[in-house]
């Protein structure tokens, strides 16, 4: 049965596929994801037990870094680190750190589970406000996606804390 239709609601729709006819096609990227190797690190000792063997870890792979460096270890099944990825690398004193940035090498690595740490510039290891939240969000996060948060570690002149000894985790 054809509706009946007012001239009005006739030109409408006329104009309204003329207005479709005049749109280009959307392009779509097809994409793949990989990880890059940049270098390697020898690990004498495979794998982390604890929260001093993650420190000696990210001190060995930080070295002497002028700014906050914010890093993931991927870690799998038997705590053997699989990568290492620099996060973010902030300020002097800040980094802005974000789930997705954090897990999206956690994911592409095949990761069980991850070690989170960065380096305080200024020696002092006492975790501010903002590490004990993005803590917590990563903790959610990795709830959420299936891939544990075992510690985050923060490094400073010859000390480290951690915060899953805290009591934050």
């Amino acid at each position: 049965m054809e509706k009946y239709l007012s001239r009005n609601q006739l030109q409408l729709q006329l104009d309204f596929v003329k207005e479709e006819q005049r749109k280009p096609a959307k392009r779509v990227n097809i994409v793949s994801l990989k990880l890059v190797k940049e270098s390697s690190l020898l690990y004498k000792e495979r794998s982390v037990r604890s929260p001093e063997d993650g420190a000696t870890l990210l001190k060995e792979f930080l070295g002497e870094k002028d700014r906050e460096y914010f890093v993931v270890i991927a870690l799998d099944t038997k705590n053997q680190p699989v990568s290492i990825n620099v996060c973010h690398i902030g300020s002097l004193n800040a980094s802005i750190v974000h789930p997705r940035e954090v897990m999206k090498s956690a994911i592409l690595s095949n990761a069980a589970s991850i070690i989170v740490g960065h380096n305080h510039p200024s020696g002092k290891v006492e975790p501010s406000r903002e590490d004990i939240e993005v803590t917590k969000r990563l903790v959610e996060a990795g709830k959420i996606i299936g891939i544990d948060l075992l510690d985050h570690i923060i490094v400073g002149d010859k000390t480290y804390i951690s915060l899953k000894e805290k009591g934050y985790i």
